[in-house]
């Protein structure tokens, strides 16, 4: 599963790299309303929370339809500015439609698939119906948001505008001048990464999640979604983000440029897994002896006479089932004489259960 970007025709000075306020604002909020997704970010989660008035966090939490289960479009700027007050009044100088539809159907996280098909809830019936539905799924605090945004979208756009300028008033101005600084340098090292080295290798320094596929007019992004999305004629953004990791957001609708926003992992672990690997090392773990197996590896490095000895099984058998384990990585091998032993690696294995979250959420 993967999201696939067209980038035929694409020059490189049609891929933009620049820190977004309004992106950096919105993975903030994301982290206030769901902090569990993010432990690295608990300090800040913490302080900030702390520091937050009450009223202002009413607030956030009643608009997190925007934020919280998925990242509403119109937060990851295709053409990001400098301030957050300008990218706010380029929202503002979009027309109802447009900005209830980069609101509500939003392509930027793979809970709910995007309908390509359908245009603003605010003009198309069936659209309307299912920006509604996905509201009630989140329960009755959602729908009565949406419901807002549909009925007065003028006053809706406002009270959000507002809440979004009274969140940088309230904390995040402090932290934006905290973070601003490593974004720019992080979008310069990539903007030249692709003047000296090409797109795969700046790809590779965004994320091991993002590749090009061997043709060059492909970037394969390794999510659990299936989408395609083209940036010929369009260009791709790509936004830093300090506050993001583990999600690599896609803002994927069609017609739209491209948006890539990708967490800087200063600090952190910047080993990424691939869906399939994770999906390797859980075949893997389905077989009832290959779980056996293990559990004697664990205890001491043995050879694969050993385990057919100690489980009663053929060798052959155990040869195939460790073949498979080695292969998802589970296990590594090293020569003692004229033996081969095998062992566990438990470093690897112990990330398994974060490695799927991270995934999951990417």
């Amino acid at each position: 599963m993967r999201v696939s970007i067209d980038v035929t025709s694409v020059s490189a000075d049609q891929y933009l790299f620049a820190p977004s306020p309004l992106a950096e604002l919105g993975s903030a909020l994301h982290l206030l309303v769901e902090p569990a997704h993010h432990q690295p970010q608990n300090g800040w989660v913490t302080a900030a929370t702390a520091g937050i008035a009450p009223d202002l966090m009413d607030r956030i939490v009643v608009a997190d339809y925007l934020w919280r289960t998925s990242r509403s479009d119109m937060l990851l700027p295709a053409e990001p500015r400098a301030t957050l007050a300008a990218e706010l009044d380029i929202l503002d100088a979009l027309d109802d439609e447009t900005w209830v539809r980069n609101a509500l159907m939003t392509s930027s996280c793979g809970v709910v698939p995007v309908r390509d098909d359908l245009d603003s809830p605010l003009v198309d019936d069936t659209a309307r119906k299912v920006a509604r539905d996905r509201a009630a799924a989140r329960g009755p605090r959602a729908l009565d948001f949406v419901d807002h945004i549909l009925t007065r979208p003028a006053a809706a756009r406002s009270w959000v505008r507002r809440l979004l300028e009274d969140c940088d008033t309230g904390f995040f101005a402090d932290a934006w001048a905290r973070v601003v600084a490593r974004l720019a340098a992080d979008a310069r090292h990539k903007r030249d990464l692709l003047a000296r080295h090409g797109l795969e290798a700046m790809l590779a320094a965004v994320s091991p999640a993002l590749t090009l596929t061997a043709s060059g007019d492909r970037i394969v992004v390794d999510k659990l979604q299936d989408r395609a999305a083209s940036a010929s004629g369009r260009g791709l953004t790509f936004l830093p983000s300090a506050f993001s990791h583990p999600h690599l957001l896609v803002v994927h609708t069609a017609g739209c440029r491209p948006v890539l926003n990708y967490p800087i992992l200063a600090g952190l672990d910047e080993a990424t897994v691939s869906v399939t690997g994770i999906q390797d090392r859980l075949h893997a773990l389905d077989h009832p002896l290959r779980l056996r197996l293990i559990r004697s590896i664990l205890r001491t490095p043995q050879t694969t006479a050993q385990l057919a000895e100690t489980w009663m099984v053929s060798a052959p058998e155990v040869s195939r089932h460790l073949a498979v384990l080695k292969n998802a990585g589970i296990v590594t091998t090293r020569r003692q004489g004229r033996y081969v032993l095998y062992e566990v690696d438990i470093a690897r294995s112990a990330r398994l259960g974060t490695d799927l979250i991270e995934a999951l959420l990417r």
